[in-house]
């Protein structure tokens, strides 16, 4: 049998898996419905492998790479979860205080894609918090399917504290230069956006193909925003000129990217939603961004 090659495959294929990996469509019914792809030599089971995320191969920036101090810690969230965990990543090499990024998840907890993530902001030159909204139900369970069901039983602006929490915990932190923003990917974009109404004093916020605050929110926004959006992603991008009309008659600073032919989820190198070009400009923009706003 051939392997699998991703322009071998419909849309309506990373359509499918989008629903499955936002819970509107269960396991059974994702298995079910892709079996109407599985033509021409090619099975369900194989095309379930192909889709599903390859955390291994994915990885960019080993756990204990020597340009790295990556080290666990666990910061206080009083008006959400209580005690979370996160990845508190840095340049090992660092002589003075960095600027600080928070990584947020998507709806599956802190995977070793997001900690990659964390990483690799650090070793742009920052010191980066990961957290795991998971925490207060044990933490990332070590794969994405109990992961998204564990998330769907918390209070999503009870996990957003979480991450609020991170900005005060950043902010106190001595290897931090008190200039911090946030990027953020799919539930981890609409984090990204919303921090950026709740902390007056965030520096920069980056959400990736995130859910818009309401028009009613958009005022108290006070932080430089990047948005990155995938055009085929018709199911975020419904919000975006709302969004957008709303940003402009606030006269708020924002620069938004709309990739061509990208999936939700580009970003993510651990699936076949994956496109190399548009992940790579899109990540070279963040950390220009972040370079500039929190120096």
């Amino acid at each position: 049998m051939n392997p699998i090659k991703k322009e071998d495959l419909k849309q309506e294929v990373f359509d499918l898996y989008d629903d499955y990996a936002h819970n509107r469509i269960d396991r059974r019914e994702f298995t079910q419905k892709l079996s109407a792809y599985a033509v021409g030599g090619i099975t369900v089971a194989s095309l379930m492998s192909f889709l599903m995320p390859d955390y291994k191969g994915g990885m960019q920036i080993k756990v204990d790479d020597p340009r790295l101090k990556s080290d666990y810690v666990t910061y206080q969230s009083p008006k959400g979860g209580g005690s979370i965990k996160a990845l508190l990543s840095k340049p090992a090499d660092a002589k003075k205080p960095l600027g600080g990024i928070i990584v947020v998840h998507e709806n599956r907890g802190l995977n070793p894609h997001i900690e990659d993530v964390g990483r690799r902001a650090a070793l742009a030159g920052f010191i980066s918090i990961a957290p795991d909204a998971l925490s207060p139900l044990g933490g990332y369970p070590g794969n994405d399917d109990a992961g998204r069901e564990l998330q769907s039983k918390r209070n999503r602006d009870e996990m957003l504290q979480d991450f609020v929490a991170a900005f005060d915990y950043l902010k106190s932190n001595k290897d931090c230069n008190g200039n911090i923003g946030v990027v953020g990917f799919c539930f981890g974009g609409w984090i990204a956006n919303m921090m950026a109404v709740r902390i007056p004093n965030l520096a920069a916020s980056v959400p990736f193909y995130g859910g818009q605050p309401t028009a009613q929110d958009v005022p108290a926004i006070k932080a430089p925003l990047l948005l990155h959006y995938a055009a085929l992603d018709t199911r975020v991008n419904e919000g975006w000129p709302a969004y957008e009309a709303a940003l402009k008659a606030n006269n708020k600073e924002y620069t938004a990217h709309m990739y061509p032919n990208a999936n939700h989820g580009f970003h993510n190198d651990t699936t076949p939603r994956y496109d190399k070009a548009a992940a790579e400009l899109a990540w070279k923009r963040t950390i220009d961004f972040f370079k500039e706003k929190l120096a």
